[in-house]
């Protein structure tokens, strides 16, 4: 099975996303509307944008920033070199990369692009149309063809969790899973998913 690993909140401890939002964008915009998506009155698409709408700093200095002071979940090592998973996530290209190489990984990434814009950050979008499924931007579409191990944590990891063979959950995907009545493996650190998938590795 291939191993496809979400990255914010996932590989890193906490979200990166939400500590680049913290530091250098509108904090006010960033809780209002992720209390919207909860409640469902907006799409992840609308939110993300919104959201970085509020940064008007280069993503260079974003980077580095992060690349400072993000951590990474233990196991995330062990992880990488014994299954060489692919990074799939909602967030971007240019933030992920160099923390990656901060660690010495090298790894197949799918996530979005984002660029510096007068009205903020501009998101291209990795797949810009709506999952006939979960009818949002999401990342059913981008799993790879034959069985997959999902790894997530959080809302944008929902529709692809229900499209895997074998799933490994956490914080508030773990609860909606929970609330689905679908199956899933819990974990704290990757160290346990690393372990659990040796457990059943053929030979």
């Amino acid at each position: 099975m291939q191993v496809v690993l979400d990255w914010d909140g996932t590989v890193t401890d906490p979200d990166s996303l939400w500590i680049a939002l913290d530091v250098f964008g509108d904090r006010d915009v960033f809780h209002r509307v992720e209390g919207r998506l909860a409640g469902g009155s907006i799409s992840f698409e609308e939110l993300m944008e919104l959201e970085f709408a509020t940064m008007r700093v280069p993503v260079a200095e974003v980077a580095a920033y992060l690349v400072e002071t993000v951590r990474i979940r233990p196991g995330f090592h062990e992880l990488a070199g014994a299954h060489d998973p692919l990074v799939l996530s909602s967030g971007f290209e240019e933030l992920i990369r160099p923390v990656l190489a901060r660690e010495g990984v090298e790894l197949e990434v799918l996530a979005n692009r984002v660029e510096e814009a007068e009205q903020g950050w501009a998101i291209t979008w990795r797949d810009p149309e709506p999952c006939a499924v979960c009818g949002d931007l999401c990342k059913r579409r981008s799993l790879p063809p034959g069985p997959v191990v999902f790894v997530g944590d959080g809302y944008s990891d929902r529709c692809a969790a229900l499209a895997a063979g074998r799933v490994f959950a956490r914080a508030g995907l773990a609860d909606w899973l929970d609330e689905q009545g679908v199956a899933y493996e819990r974990f704290d650190d990757l160290h346990e998913v690393a372990a659990a998938l040796a457990l059943t590795r053929p030979g």
